[in-house]
């Protein structure tokens, strides 16, 4: 058996136990609910990282070996444009799942999309019709499920139950497990066994997930929270300051209106598929259009922040200021999936601990620190707020930045100590134990700011700008691996000089960031007022 399906089965065994303790451990706490959406996410999950995993790799392998041969600029720009095209559907799924279908129809929807969308990449080798239309499914789908499953666990606690933060720290983990687990699974049987095989595991884990949701429908433990709406509902001048905008659910209500066929929206879905496949093959189209829409809303938002008084106005200030450091971020994160697969792939010894590793097995590195950190952050967070020292999301958002540059600089020392232009494994582990570290700083601290900061009529826009800026990320991102993106003849002396020479650039930009963000912290912070 090949070293990789070792750590594979390892893997599976140690999630497996792990997996069985949550449930056991958390069984009369939380309704039984949690725990089956807990396994349908966390395929969902396995099935998307399975992908993600593969698909630079599969798009620059040699078409002999079943890839397409593809410029690796080229690659990093289809899976920047893919990747903004995730973060940017799930509003609109969210806005017809609130409106027209629920949750039950629109999450069914999306994962029967996402297996077909991975089953259609499975069988695309040599066709780009196929490749493309795989992906805009996948897109799609993505768009139905991925906000709605969310949304539907908030509906099992009422606001103020204590339960409900340990309800979604075990459903994080959730996703956080998926991750894991599809580069140790998909990932090795994709670049051992062929491409089509890694893609139709991640197909059967969709279809395994979706099963699952249809299981737990049919047991009754949803009840009526997953139905279709039966009410208009509450518009944003009626909600309380940080209530998410949730669809009405329950048996309808005598007199209600008529919540309407979704059969448009199907038919819609299916006109939906080559338009989103155009933009992924038209990926450049993507510029212009995420940069026009990024620059109006911001505009917008400046134009809104006069309508508010003082305090509210300079909250608004706070979120917009916050979106351009967290476009940084995540911009330079997301180069995980193109830029650092291929520097992986061309420039790092993959012998670790006397395992020959895969090229995507590096990509569970991040799920792992995430499921060993988040825990210890956590706590770490309630223990400084206890003593007064708990740092203001401005500067949770520096240290993020900070941690994100020292993870890209960290290479040079792996370079001093490479052979043969190859890079010793554990300099990458280490550029992934940092970018978590930055990632825990920074990430769960955003979406929560901007309950807490804006304006209660117009909070959903402002999440759904938060959501926005993500997929401006990803796409910008394409530039970046694109600089890294080097010739096929090029010598590994040649790829690894290219692609420091990159990544220390980055690294310099985030750190530089960082440090602009703490200078303005106290300005950020008085802006707040006293919002924390």
């Amino acid at each position: 058996m090949a070293e990789p399906y070792r750590v594979m089965l390892i893997a599976w065994v140690l999630v497996g136990v792990w997996i069985a303790f949550v449930i056991y451990t958390n069984r009369k706490v939380h309704p039984k609910a949690l725990f089956f959406l807990f396994m349908v996410e966390l395929w969902e999950r396995f099935s998307y990282y399975g992908m993600r995993a593969l698909l630079v790799l599969y798009l620059t392998s040699e078409t002999i070996k079943g890839g397409f041969g593809l410029e690796e600029k080229l690659a990093v720009a289809i899976y920047a444009a893919y990747g903004a095209l995730v973060y940017l559907t799930p509003l609109a799924g969210g806005y017809l799942a609130d409106r027209l279908l629920g949750f039950r129809k629109s999450i069914i929807w999306g994962a029967l999309l996402m297996a077909a969308g991975q089953f259609t990449l499975a069988s695309s080798t040599g066709n780009k019709y196929l490749l493309y239309a795989g992906l805009a499914l996948l897109v799609i789908g993505n768009g139905f499920f991925k906000p709605n499953i969310s949304s539907l666990i908030g509906k099992f606690y009422p606001a103020g139950d204590p339960r409900r933060d340990g309800a979604f720290t075990i459903f994080y983990m959730g996703i956080n497990i998926g991750a894991f687990l599809t580069p140790l699974t998909c990932g090795t049987i994709g670049e051992l066994e062929g491409w089509s095989y890694g893609f139709l595991c991640a197909g059967i884990g969709m279809l395994v997930g979706l099963g699952t949701f249809l299981y737990t429908v049919s047991i009754g433990v949803l009840g009526h929270h997953a139905d279709p709406p039966s009410a208009p509902p509450v518009s944003m001048a009626a909600r309380e300051p940080g209530d998410v905008a949730e669809a009405p659910t329950g048996p309808p209500h005598p007199g209600a209106p008529p919540a309407g066929s979704p059969l448009f929206v199907y038919v819609g879905t299916l006109l939906m598929i080559p338009v989103a496949g155009l933009l992924i093959y038209q990926n450049d189209v993507m510029d212009y259009l995420l940069g026009a829409v990024g620059l109006g809303a911001i505009g917008y938002m400046l134009y809104l922040s006069f309508q508010y008084p003082k305090e509210e106005r300079q909250r608004m200030w706070v979120i917009i200021v916050l979106l351009f450091f967290t476009a940084v971020f995540w911009t330079f994160f997301e180069l995980a999936g193109s830029a650092l697969t291929l520097f992986t792939k061309r420039n790092v010894d993959r012998n670790f601990l006397g395992v020959e590793l895969t090229t995507s097995n590096f990509q569970a590195v991040n799920a792992f620190f995430i499921m060993l950190f988040a825990p210890v952050f956590s706590v770490m967070w309630v223990q400084l707020a206890k003593k007064g020292w708990e740092p203001n999301a401005a500067v949770k958002f520096a240290i993020g930045l900070l941690l994100l540059g020292g993870g890209f600089l960290i290479l040079n020392l792996g370079k001093a100590a490479a052979t043969a232009a190859m890079v010793p494994a554990l300099f990458l582990i280490l550029l992934y134990l940092l970018h978590t570290l930055g990632e825990l700083a920074l990430s769960p601290v955003g979406l929560s700011l901007v309950t807490k900061l804006a304006p209660a009529k117009i909070v959903g826009f402002m999440m759904g700008f938060w959501f926005l800026s993500s997929a401006i990320a990803h796409q910008a991102g394409k530039w970046i691996a694109g600089e890294a993106a080097a010739d096929k003849d090029a010598t590994p002396e040649q790829t690894l000089d290219l692609a420091l020479s990159v990544f220390n650039q980055v690294g310099l930009f985030a750190i530089g960031s960082g440090v602009l963000l703490l200078v303005l912290s106290p300005v950020l912070k008085k802006w707040m007022h006293g919002v924390k």
